[in-house]
């Protein structure tokens, strides 16, 4: 009988060591696809924030007046340089967004400018990107959701607090102004 207990605890303390192990383990997977995915949405906003230069330098010989649109695009890129948590970037990401979409509508008005192969070329490749961007906005923010569950589900919460897992933040867009398409006035 004394045996038998013995081995009915065994059997307990093995199965808790291994629940922690695989809870452990699955709370580093999560959280190593969450950094991967913040990581794509950063190698995408860095390819469009460095084509900006080459639209900025094809648009300035044609948009000599449109100087309040180019500096807003400037504006814009230099503050994604200095974001640093995904709701600094989420921010700067919607300026250049916006920017990008008024030096569009701006540019309908050189004909020129929009028969240049460079500029439609840097349009294009920018479209793409943003088509990109978006993806890795929902890929990261679905892995985000995965993992703050996980560290919100009990039992696996116990292990979380006990690592000091936090909860990681969601990319969005941070008001109702941001979230309007953008309008053209001249």
């Amino acid at each position: 009988m004394a045996l038998s207990l013995a081995l009915w605890i065994i059997i307990i303390v093995v199965i808790v060591i291994l629940w922690f192990i695989f809870s452990y383990n699955s709370f580093v997977r999560l959280r190593n696809r969450a950094d991967n995915a913040w990581s794509q949405i950063d190698v995408q906003l860095k390819r469009r924030f460095d084509l900006i230069p080459n639209l900025i330098e094809t648009v300035k010989g044609y948009m000599k007046h449109e100087k309040d649109t180019l500096k807003e695009i400037t504006e814009a890129r230099t503050s994604f340089m200095h974001a640093k948590n995904p709701k600094d970037m989420a921010k700067a990401d919607n300026m250049l967004s916006g920017a990008l979409k008024t030096i569009f509508a701006v540019a309908e008005s050189y004909p020129k400018l929009e028969a240049s192969q460079n500029f439609m070329q840097l349009q294009e490749e920018l479209s793409g990107t943003e088509s990109k961007i978006a993806y890795s906005r929902q890929f990261y923010n679905d892995s985000v959701q995965e993992w703050n569950v996980k560290l919100q589900s009990f039992p696996s919460n116990l292990i979380g607090k006990l690592f000091g897992f936090i909860q990681k933040e969601f990319f969005k867009t941070e008001s109702e102004e941001e979230r309007k398409a953008v309008k053209v006035k001249f």
